[in-house]
């Protein structure tokens, strides 16, 4: 099944302990087109865990991509054929994580060396579902720098029926570096993505790593068909608030930070008065929401101030106003 290129042109990527279902709440106050993804959930914990925990989510937050970290296609189909009846848009597989914990479960960037065990993932995903099944990759892994890598990679598994994949411009090395060193240490290669794109037309190709400023993703968006952005656009989320208008050509969305923070309030209230969660759990996600500004430092602290967690959260809003508002005054 062919896949509308334009569906993968901004997206956040999966984050881990990040973009729970209160952070992707958040960012689609933001923005409007911007494709969400979950933290990666493994097979085992559909399998055996607490399904409703793993996949629900707030219908606003579509188009919605459910991330999956297995290696065997029967698993894979199970929680696939679930992702699908939850109503997710996508079902991801990843296969660029290098954490030594995914790689004891025999998954993330060490799949990337069994390209037909993931050929067999993908197609038994493709079988059991009719939404989109993708991969989430690196470029190469440890000091495996030749491109016939990852050309090899993305054809095999393309045969087997995955259209789209998004590719993180780094090897991962599997043994010597942490997770945060993997992001950081081994050198960005953006034009070996640009090659899979000249050499796979058809594929949507997407490109993820180092991204920060407007300037790179229309840059990138000239050669590929999407962007994926990670830790800039969790630490910086008012970036998010122009991607309609900068890289969709949507009209400006006039939002103002007050009033994305008001309707975090009011979702913080509906959560605790559904599900009894704790308001600062969310507040968490949208620490970065006033980076820049002035008081932007203290508003933070204000949210994220312990001896306020037992205050509502529209009082806590007030008080970290006021302290804006003084700032601005001042500035």
């Amino acid at each position: 099944m062919k896949q509308e290129p334009t569906a993968w042109r901004m997206s956040v990527a999966p984050m881990m302990d990040w973009t729970d279902r209160h952070c992707r709440y958040f960012h689609r106050l933001l923005s409007r087109r911007t494709r969400l993804y979950t933290e990666m959930v493994t097979t085992g914990a559909l399998l055996h865990g607490d399904v409703p925990r793993h996949l629900d989510f707030d219908e606003t937050e579509h188009p919605l991509a459910l991330q999956l970290g297995g290696s065997e296609p029967t698993e894979l189909a199970h929680a696939a054929r679930l992702g699908a009846q939850w109503g997710y848009d996508e079902i991801n597989l990843n296969c660029g994580c290098p954490s030594e914990r995914v790689q004891r479960g025999s998954f993330g960037a060490c799949l990337m060396a069994e390209p037909k065990l993931v050929a067999d993932c993908v197609k038994a995903m493709v079988d059991a579902v009719a939404v989109p099944v993708t991969v989430k990759h690196r470029i190469g892994i440890d000091k495996v720098e030749s491109y016939a890598f990852v050309r090899d990679f993305v054809g095999t598994v393309a045969e087997a029926g995955c259209n789209v994949f998004m590719v993180h411009a780094r090897n991962a090395w599997l043994k010597g570096l942490s997770p945060k060193e993997n992001r950081e240490v081994p050198p960005l290669r953006y034009e070996m993505v640009h090659r899979l794109k000249r050499e796979f037309p058809d594929l949507v190709i997407g490109i993820n790593g180092g991204i920060t400023t407007d300037a790179v993703v229309h840059e990138q968006l000239q050669a590929l068909d999407g962007v994926m952005v990670g830790r800039e656009a969790y630490h910086h989320p008012w970036w998010l608030a122009r991607w309609d208008e900068l890289f969709h050509g949507d009209a400006p969305s006039g939002l103002a930070r007050e009033e994305v923070e008001e309707q975090m309030v009011a979702y913080m209230e509906r959560e605790q008065a559904r599900r009894g969660t704790p308001w600062h759990s969310i507040a968490r996600h949208m620490m970065g929401l006033y980076n820049g500004l002035p008081g932007a430092r203290r508003w933070r602290q204000v949210w994220s101030d312990h001896k306020l967690k037992v205050e509502r959260p529209r009082e806590v809003m007030r008080l970290a106003h006021r302290i804006v508002i003084t700032a601005e005054a001042n500035s």
